[in-house]
C-alpha cells in the first residue's frame, strides 16, 4: 500500500499510444537490422513477420492481464496475482535490473549520435537527469515530451524512406531483383531466420510499458488493450516499411555490412543533405525510448515496493506530482552511476534474457484467466509462452548465462529478504 495518495489517471488512449510507440521506435529501428541481415540475409523479413507475430501473442496476453488489472507494475503484478510472489518476482526483478542496464546503454546510444568526441558520457548523463525531471513532474508531462519525440522521428523516417526510393527509383536494389533478395529468402537457413525474428523481435517489444502505466490511464480496461495493440501494430508497419526499404536501397549484403543502414541508404540514394536528418533522428529515438524506460522502471519498482520486494522506503508517490518519485530518483542514480563507469552498449545481452522471462510469465499468467477476463483464445499465450523458450535458444551463450547469473542474485535477494522479514515477526 501506498505512503501517499495513489497515482491519478491523465492519460487517454492518444497518449498511451505514444507512450508506446516512444518504446518501440526506439534506436532499434535505425541499427537492428544490420545483425538481422547479418543473421538472415533478406530472410530477415521472414523474420520480421515471425517477429511479429510473437510480438502479437505477447501483446494479446499482456493486455488481457491489464484490463484485469489495471495498476501499476505490469507482469509483476500479474505473476503474483496469477502465479505467487515468486513468478511475479522473477518478472519484476528481470525487467528492472535489466532495464536500468538497458536505460544506460540507451543514454549512451543517444550520445555518440548527438554528443562531441570525448563529451559521450557527460551528455548521456545530462539526458538522463532530464528525463528523470521530466517523468518527475507528472505523466502529463512524460506524455507531451514522447509526443514530440515521436513526432520528430516519425518525420525523420519518411524523410529517409523517401530519399531511399527516390534513389532507387522505385527499383528494388536500384536494378534487379535478384539485388533486393540476394541470394534468396531461405539462404541463411531457418536459424538465421529465427535469429533475426529474435533481433526485431526485441527491438519493438516495448509496448508492455504501456501496461506498467495502467494506474495511470484512463478508463483502462478499455483504453490500454486498445493503445496496446494500435502501437503495436504502427510499429510493425513501420518496422516493415524500413526493412523493406533498405534492402531496396542496399540488398542484404550492403545492411549487414553497415552500422548505420539507414543513413548509408540515404547517402547512396543521393539526399546526402538527409544524412544529418535520419542521425537525429536515431538520437530523439534513443531519448524517446530512454523516456519510457525510465517511466515504465517506476512504476514497477513502485508496485515491487508495496508489495514488499524492495524496500517500502520507495512506496512513496509525490503529493503534488503524483508520481513514485523516490523510485524514480533512485532509478536514475543508478543509470548515471552505471554510465560513469562502464558502457554496456556491448553487453547486455542478460535485459534480453530478462526480457524473454518477462513475458513468459505475463503468457503463463494471461492462460490462467477465464470467464469475462478471457478476450483472446489460449493458443495465442500458447504460442507466446512457446516462442519465448524459443527465442532463448538463439541467444548467445553468454547473454544465457549473464541472464541466469542476474536472476540468481535476485533469488538469493528475495530469500535474504524473506528470512529477514520472518525473523522480524
Amino acid at each position: 500500500m501506498s505512503i501517499a495518495p495513489a497515482l491519478t489517471r491523465r492519460l487517454g488512449t492518444f497518449d498511451a499510444v505514444v507512450i508506446g510507440l516512444g518504446s518501440m521506435i526506439g534506436a532499434g529501428v535505425f541499427a537492428a537490422f544490420t545483425p538481422a541481415a547479418q543473421a538472415a540475409g533478406s530472410g530477415l523479413l521472414i523474420g520480421l513477420a515471425i517477429a511479429a507475430c510473437v510480438a502479437y501473442a505477447n501483446a494479446t496476453s499482456s493486455a488481457q492481464l491489464a484490463a484485469a488489472y489495471p495498476t501499476s507494475g505490469g507482469t509483476y503484478i500479474y505473476g503474483r496475482e496469477r502465479l505467487g510472489p515468486w513468478p511475479g518476482f522473477l518478472a519484476g526483478w528481470g525487467f528492472v535490473v535489466g532495464k536500468v542496464a538497458s536505460s544506460a546503454a540507451m543514454a549512451m546510444t543517444f550520445a555518440a549520435y548527438a554528443a562531441p568526441a570525448g563529451w559521450e558520457r557527460p551528455v548521456a548523463i545530462a539526458a538522463v537527469a532530464l528525463l528523470v525531471a521530466v517523468n518527475y513532474r507528472g505523466v502529463s508531462r512524460t506524455a507531451a515530451l514522447a509526443r514530440i519525440i515521436v513526432g520528430a522521428v516519425l518525420a525523420a523516417l519518411t524523410i529517409a524512406i523517401a530519399a531511399v526510393w527516390a534513389g532507387s527509383g522505385g527499383h528494388p536494389g536500384g536494378s534487379s531483383n535478384s539485388s533486393f533478395l540476394g541470394s534468396g529468402l531461405f539462404s541463411h537457413g531457418w536459424y538465421g531466420i529465427l535469429q533475426s525474428a529474435g533481433l526485431l523481435f526485441f527491438a519493438f517489444a516495448g509496448y508492455a510499458r504501456i501496461a506498467t502505466l495502467g494506474e495511470e490511464v484512463k478508463n483502462p480496461r478499455r483504453t490500454i488493450p486498445r493503445a496496446i495493440l494500435l502501437a503495436l501494430a504502427i510499429a510493425g508497419a513501420i518496422y516493415a516499411v524500413v526493412g523493406v526499404s533498405l534492402l531496396v536501397a542496399l540488398g542484404p549484403d550492403g545492411v549487414a555490412s553497415t552500422a548505420a543502414p539507414l543513413t548509408t541508404a540515404v547517402t547512396a540514394g543521393g539526399w546526402s543533405w538527409a544524412g544529418p536528418v535520419v542521425k537525429v533522428g536515431a538520437a530523439l529515438a534513443s531519448l524517446g525510448a530512454l523516456l519510457a524506460l525510465v517511466a515504465g522502471l517506476g512504476r514497477t519498482s513502485l508496485a515491487m515496493a508495496r508489495e514488499g520486494d524492495f524496500p517500502h522506503y520507495f512506496a512513496a508517490i509525490h503529493p503534488k506530482f503524483a508520481v513514485p518519485h523516490r523510485a524514480e530518483l533512485a532509478l536514475g542514480a543508478a543509470i548515471i552511476v552505471i554510465i560513469m563507469f562502464a558502457d554496456l552498449r556491448g553487453a547486455i545481452g542478460f535485459s534480453s534474457f530478462g526480457v524473454l522471462v518477462y513475458y513468459l510469465v505475463a503468457n503463463i499468467s494471461a492462460f490462467t484467466q477465464s470467464g469475462a477476463d478471457r478476450r483472446y483464445p489460449k493458443v495465442l499465450q500458447l504460442l507466446g509462452a512457446a516462442a519465448c523458450v524459443l527465442l532463448v535458444a538463439t541467444l548467445p551463450l553468454e547473454a544465457v548465462l549473464a541472464g541466469l547469473v542476474m536472476f540468481a542474485v535476485g533469488i538469493l535477494y528475495r530469500t535474504v529478504r524473506l528470512r529477514r522479514r520472518a525473523s522480524r515477526s
